[in-house]
């Protein structure tokens, strides 16, 4: 299954507790060899709160298991990826300014996005190295 058709299989992401499903569509670029994503940022689900617990998370995840993203906090952005996974991306220290709302932009280096390696790019123009994933956990507050 080619990249594009598996981002139409998937362009209807269900959220966290049974949310309404959103249409994301994570755009893949290739100019001159080199592949930069687009992904847009997904606003803040109106239902049960939803507290993530944060857990150790791989250096490195595949870009064909991203389907969107929304913020994680300050110095952070939630990478949802196939399978209803969620894993943050926590930045360096001096991103606190940077726009991720409008989505952002992500430019792998050797196919995969590495932490410590990989910037995540605002279209307001600024940029973040990714310093560490974590692995997102949901868990409903009562």
């Amino acid at each position: 299954m080619s990249f594009s058709s598996f981002l139409h299989a998937l362009a209807m992401l269900v959220g966290i507790g049974g949310a309404e499903p959103q249409a994301v569509a994570v755009t893949r670029i290739i100019e001159h060899d080199e592949i930069t994503l687009r992904i847009p940022v997904q606003p803040r689900p109106m239902g049960p709160l939803v507290q993530f617990v944060e857990r150790p998370g791989p250096r490195c995840i595949q870009p064909n298991d991203i389907v969107g993203a929304a913020l994680g906090g300050a110095n952070s952005v939630d990478f949802l990826l196939r399978g209803r996974r969620r894993m943050r991306a926590e930045v360096d220290e001096d991103c606190d300014g940077l726009d991720f709302y409008g989505g952002f932009y992500v430019q792998p280096e050797g196919g995969r996005i590495c932490a410590g390696v990989d910037e995540i790019r605002s279209r307001m123009g600024g940029s973040c190295r990714i310093e560490a994933f974590h692995q997102i956990v949901p868990r409903l507050v009562r």
